[in-house]
């Protein structure tokens, strides 16, 4: 399993409303180019995004559905790609002073990922979560407090 963490500099409710933002979870997570609620819910329990990859003049969709939340604190999708099947991702914010320790445990679920599941794939996924934290941090960070909580 890829486990990664990241320190970001500020509170948990900033970091959950990034999170809890459909229409965000492009820009965060590394992968999709942009993504759209199917549900009005989203992240509520079996709430589903569309989210699109673009890979030069390549373009494919998946769906990612919530399996478990916990407002504030815990996070956990299962993210379909067609043929590829799906991945397990369990965000988990722990309260770190003032910070949050965002911590990310992603590993292939169902389907091809699976089967062919390896020490070079968790090494990808190391990649792809060093660069997906960074991200979601730069993103809470960037935006004032008070527009998060709105």
């Amino acid at each position: 399993m890829a486990v990664r963490h990241q320190l970001v500099r500020r509170p948990p409710r900033d970091v959950w409303a990034v999170l809890a933002d459909a229409t965000l979870y492009g820009e965060w997570v590394v992968g999709p180019s942009e993504s759209t609620p199917l549900d009005p819910t989203w992240p509520e329990v079996g709430s589903r995004l569309r989210y699109r990859v673009r890979l030069g003049p390549w373009t494919a969709e998946g769906v990612t559905t919530v399996r478990h939340l916990e407002a504030g604190r815990e996070l956990e999708l299962e993210a379909a790609f067609k043929s590829l099947g799906t991945a397990r991702i369990f965000l988990q914010l722990r309260p770190w002073g003032e910070e949050t320790l965002v911590v990310c445990d992603e590993h292939p679920l169902r389907g091809l990922g699976g089967s062919l599941h390896n020490s070079l794939s968790e090494a990808a996924l190391q990649l792809r979560h060093r660069g997906m934290l960074a991200r979601l941090a730069r993103l809470v960070e960037q935006q004032p407090g008070e527009v998060l909580h709105a």
